[in-house]
């Protein structure tokens, strides 16, 4: 099971995010979130919460707990969203829309 921080880091770099953006956006400096990411310091409860909200994923998720993983799908047509569903289906994966 990944850490907190092995999460946290996932997360930034799936949504292309570099540690300087992230930490803007949850307001710490890029040192603080460093140390987040490499499990030397833990965030506390409101910046754990901010950085679930920038991420869009739950608390749950970056803790490990959660298996299903999400895909945002705001940007996405009727037509598309229906098209992911049906190879999620079939592949048997669990993901929240």
């Amino acid at each position: 099971m990944d850490t907190l921080g092995q999460q946290i880091k996932c997360y930034r770099e799936n949504r292309n995010l570099k540690q300087q953006q992230l930490a803007k956006l949850i307001g710490v400096e890029r040192g603080t979130l460093s140390a987040y990411e490499n499990d030397l310091r833990k965030p506390s409860y409101a910046v754990l919460i901010r950085i679930a909200e920038v991420l869009n994923v739950s608390i749950d998720s970056l803790m490990g707990r959660c298996t299903k993983r999400h895909i945002d799908v705001s940007q996405l047509t009727n037509q598309d969203i229906e098209l992911i569903l049906t190879l999620v289906d079939r592949l048997g994966g669990q993901y929240e829309l």
